[in-house]
């Protein structure tokens, strides 16, 4: 799903055995790298990030709304990792460990101006979760981008539904769709059973149906 194509937020899931379950290339050569780089090949670092970047930023879009503060948001986390990068431990994937640096970057940012709070899981939708995690309101930062894309009614509609979410739906959305992870690189990363994923995903489409409210329309598929 393309953050500007609000229609494909609910692609159906796909059954036990599909594509969506097995194993990730993807995860692959952004590890490959990440351990070149470790041993000092700063091009190694390089091309990780033209690879990654496009997904990173749509993640951190995810968290904080706006695209030039996911942009800076997405370029720090980068910065970060390469600093970290004695720390990466090779046999590691490399996408978890990102999303872990990219996650708190956007927490603080998100923090530090006050935008980010802590929830119950009872509150606005009511519980339907299966584990005990701890989940947060983000605070809507003002109206979406209006160039290119954004300006578009249905994706700005999109913008104003998705936005309504807590932190934890918009980070398991963003995982499958803006950056198409399979169920089993999302469970790598956020260290859950696929039968998490699947049970976050499913509950997190639906709230975001409900989110969407008068601005959904019959020809989107959500």
């Amino acid at each position: 799903m393309s953050p500007g194509r609000p229609e494909e937020v609910g692609i159906p899931e796909n059954k036990p055995g599909g594509a969506a379950y097995s194993p990730d290339p993807m995860q692959c050569e952004p590890t490959q790298l990440m351990c070149a780089a470790k041993r000092g090949d700063r091009d190694a670092f390089d091309r990780l990030v033209a690879k990654v970047r496009g997904q990173a930023f749509h993640v951190a879009r995810g968290y904080v709304g706006s695209r030039d503060d996911a942009l800076e948001l997405s370029q720090e986390a980068f910065m970060k990792t390469y600093r970290a990068r004695d720390t990466f431990r090779e046999g590691e994937l490399f996408m978890p460990w990102f999303h872990r640096i990219l996650r708190n970057t956007c927490y603080s940012f998100l923090r530090k101006n006050g935008r980010l709070k802590k929830r119950s899981l009872n509150a606005r939708f009511g519980n339907d979760t299966t584990d005990d995690e701890a989940d947060w309101d983000i605070e809507d930062a003002g109206p979406a981008p209006s160039a290119g894309l954004e300006s578009d009614e249905r994706a700005q509609a999109f913008w104003r539904g998705f936005n309504l979410l807590s932190a934890r739906d918009r980070e398991i959305l963003s995982l499958r769709h803006f950056k198409e992870l399979r169920y089993q690189a999302i469970a790598d990363t956020l260290e859950i059973p696929i039968g998490t994923v699947m049970s976050r995903l499913f509950h997190a489409r639906r709230r975001l149906r409900e989110a969407l409210g008068e601005f959904l329309e019959e020809d989107w598929d959500v």
